[in-house]
């Protein structure tokens, strides 16, 4: 793991003239950029939510509908001076649209769990850790050779190229624990951006480490990111264990008409309702995921084939199902007799 001394504070003008310089090298790589908050990660633009989307903003108005940070991120050269010339903005580097794979190694949090079992081995700590794990586990050499950041918590940023017309997905520990991925409707904070302090880590700038081109995404490590191909959406089949005709007959049409409602409440939104729809929905699956009734990745396929329909982003899409069904899982939902999801009890479309 990379060290370095603390930054130095630069005065204004030269914070904004390296920006500045940052974002136009970024933007000269065909990396779509966009403005940060000063000393945090989020987009400085726009400042609501598609719910809360009142048509003020310029670039909204002007569209007649919500513009989100992925449809701002640009690599024009006066776009970009306009926007960091007067105002020290983090840059943001739109994964997507560039065309990147990022792979995210962090850190524990202090209030952090331990690692899972199958992970707790002497030595491993960080996300760089369970990634050389991870290389080893698949008999692959360890993807380090490529463009690579550091962030102010000590975590590493690894730049790949995407594979053309694979959908590689944004993850959060899905490959290992401490490893998330930036692809579609994902981003990164770049180099020389800047934290503040905050409770969970101790601010700093974002360092460049290795100014190597990209590297391909390995091809195994693609595989394992590319969702599985499901269709748009169709009848729901209901199989459960345990009880007489009647009641399966009954717990059958129970999760059929839950799934199809909670897919019409997305599919039939309006605009400027779409999002929080997908969240109400995303929530009262992810109860009867929690309950044992639905199979996870099952209900995030259906309700990101309706999301996309309704006409959402991918990075919205990801977001708020995660974030619905997390709040789900907290209430779970149950029928009277226990509801399996291994095979013989899932729900599948």
């Amino acid at each position: 793991m990379p060290h370095h001394a603390p930054p130095v504070n630069p005065s204004p003008v030269s914070a904004n003239a390296a920006l500045v310089n940052a974002a136009l090298g970024y933007a000269a790589r065909g990396w779509h950029v966009f403005p940060l908050r000063p000393g945090d990660k989020r987009p400085a633009f726009p400042d609501h939510s598609e719910d809360h989307c009142t048509g003020r903003d310029p670039r909204c108005r002007r569209a007649g509908r919500h513009i989100t940070w992925e449809q701002r991120a640009t690599t024009d050269p006066a776009r970009i001076r306009a926007a960091w010339t007067r105002t020290p903005y983090g840059i943001g580097i739109a994964t997507g649209p560039s065309g990147l794979i990022v792979i995210d190694l962090d850190v524990p949090k202090p209030d952090a769990d331990p690692l899972p079992p199958e992970w707790a081995r002497p030595g491993i700590v960080d996300g760089t850790d369970t990634w050389c794990l991870l290389a080893e586990r698949s008999g692959h050499p360890v993807p380090l050779d490529t463009y690579t950041a550091s962030t102010p918590r000590g975590g590493l940023h690894l730049y790949f190229t995407a594979p053309g017309g694979v959908p590689v997905r944004t993850t959060a520990s899905t490959l290992a624990p401490l490893v998330d991925t930036r692809a579609h409707g994902g981003y990164v904070a770049a180099p020389p951006s800047v934290l503040r302090p905050a409770r969970d880590h101790p601010g700093g700038a974002y360092r460049l480490d290795d100014d190597t081109p990209p590297a391909p995404l390995p091809a195994w490590l693609a595989e394992r990111l590319t969702p599985r191909q499901r269709p748009a959406t169709g009848p729901v089949t209901v199989t459960l264990t345990t009880g007489s005709q009647l009641a399966d007959t009954r717990r059958t049409a129970y999760l059929t008409a839950a799934v199809r409602r909670q897919l019409d409440v997305v599919t039939t939104a309006t605009e400027g309702t779409r999002n929080r729809a997908l969240y109400i929905s995303a929530t009262a699956l992810g109860q009867l995921v929690a309950g044992g009734c639905l199979d996870s990745d099952d209900a995030r396929g259906w309700l990101t084939d309706a999301a996309t329909t309704a006409g959402l982003t991918a990075g919205e899409i990801t977001r708020t199902i995660t974030s619905g069904m997390r709040a789900g899982a907290k209430r779970p939902r149950s029928l009277d007799v226990p509801c399996t999801t291994d095979g013989q009890g899932r729900v599948a479309a």
